[in-house]
């Protein structure tokens, strides 16, 4: 894959012409954007692909309207859990039949995690991060809960692999990490933890959810033992989209995941009574993933197809550099140094919230995370040098102009 260095414009004319020069700009027609905005929130929710409406229609009028139950042999659905995570493995840095799509994310991550600690018998503490998604916690709490002895050790927020060295022994079955911080967009390093943790004789479980679509990510090359994540935030295969789960190869004939059920056996239409595992990333599997959802999926990654990951990292991180030197008299506590961050950014205010609301009005949509962050996606695919500009502009604006402070900006809806 190649890239070139990353390039900070100082000026808006420097933005058009970066703009100009994309070789990423042609995947901005593949997206439906908003006819009046600046859209700032694809590591929450991904834009609609052009192609999905007539690929989900396709798939409902054609191959459910007409075809029906032949379907599942005409069409492959009984394949796509595997198809797709293939499609999905080249984005990871995973190889064919080491990725499947299923599930959501915490069911996922329950998976992986029981597997984990069924593997590492006399080994009882699963170690995470206090700050990581909430998900990942309360799973890692709900795991440990079924195994005697065990125990969920959240740790303060890590900065590198030293920060692990403390609690690294040998009672540590597994550690769950975010590769990206959702908060502060912090990057760590994957094949250090990695690394090291495997040196303390533990399991490696990586949650790639903000990295999966926004950076190259290399699971083989690391040695990682497995990985969820989710395809709606950068893959933007649309609301609640299935996630995906990878195992280690090593793994596959070793690892015994607690939901067993029937499209995870070895033979589905044997009916037998008893359980066998199917071979491979197949004993993942539980029950099949929602087809309308697969279908979104499907759309998508034909794009993803087409995408030099290289290049979206060199983008990614000059856009972001843009936005964190266009708020630099800001709190940002997204790290300034590009290595060290993924493709958002985040600005701590006390009044986060309605200020972002008074940015959507304007037409930039960001989103808060309490108590006090303002978030900032950046999805290359789709979004402009000048966009990104603008939308620092009006930031600016709305908190030199005060309008936040109006009451309207303050109520909050179930979703904040």
């Amino acid at each position: 894959m190649s890239s070139s260095p990353v390039q900070i414009p100082t000026s808006r004319e420097q933005c058009l012409a970066l703009d100009a020069d994309d070789p990423l700009a042609l995947f901005r027609a593949e997206y439906t954007l908003p006819s009046n905005g600046i859209y700032l929130d694809g590591n929450s929710l991904g834009v609609l692909p052009a192609r999905t409406p007539e690929i989900v229609r396709r798939t409902v009028e054609e191959e459910w309207g007409q075809d029906l139950i032949t379907s599942w042999n005409k069409h492959g659905w009984t394949e796509l859990p595997f198809t797709l995570g293939d499609r999905i493995a080249r984005l990871v840095g995973a190889r064919p039949g080491e990725v499947v799509v299923c599930d959501s994310v915490s069911v996922n991550l329950f998976k992986v995690l029981t597997a984990a600690l069924r593997m590492r018998p006399g080994r009882h503490a699963v170690l995470g991060e206090r700050e990581s998604f909430p998900t990942d916690l309360y799973i890692a709490e709900g795991v440990t809960g079924l195994f005697e002895g065990a125990r969920s050790v959240l740790l303060p927020s890590l900065d590198s692999a030293d920060d692990l060295d403390a609690h690294l022994d040998e009672g540590v079955a597994a550690v769950v990490l975010s590769q990206v911080d959702y908060r502060t967009g912090r990057l760590l390093d994957m094949g250090e933890i990695t690394a090291k943790v495997h040196r303390a004789g533990a399991l490696m479980i990586w949650d790639l959810c903000h990295s999966a679509g926004a950076l190259p990510i290399d699971l083989t090359a690391h040695q990682v033992d497995f990985a969820v994540g989710c395809t709606y935030k950068y893959l933007n295969a649309g609301p609640c989209a299935p996630s995906f789960l990878y195992a280690a190869p090593r793994h596959h004939a070793g690892a015994e995941q607690p939901l067993t059920g029937w499209f995870g056996h070895a033979a589905p239409f044997a009916f037998e009574p008893g359980y066998r595992p199917a071979e491979g990333i197949g004993r993942f599997l539980t029950s099949f993933p929602p087809l309308l959802a697969l279908a979104g999926l499907r759309a998508t990654l034909e794009i993803w197809e087409k995408v030099d990951l290289a290049q979206l990292r060199t983008k990614s991180l000059a856009l972001t550099g843009l936005f964190i030197d266009r708020c630099a008299d800001l709190e940002v506590v997204t790290p300034g140094s590009p290595e060290l961050r993924g493709s958002q950014v985040a600005i701590r205010h006390p009044d986060g919230f309605p200020v972002v609301q008074a940015l959507i009005e304007r037409g930039v949509i960001g989103d808060f995370r309490a108590p006090d962050l303002m978030r900032f996606g950046f999805t290359p695919l789709y979004l402009s040098y000048t966009e990104v500009w603008d939308a620092a502009q009006a930031l600016h604006e709305v908190l030199a102009s005060g309008e936040w402070r109006e009451e309207r900006f303050g109520r909050r809806g179930a979703v904040t």
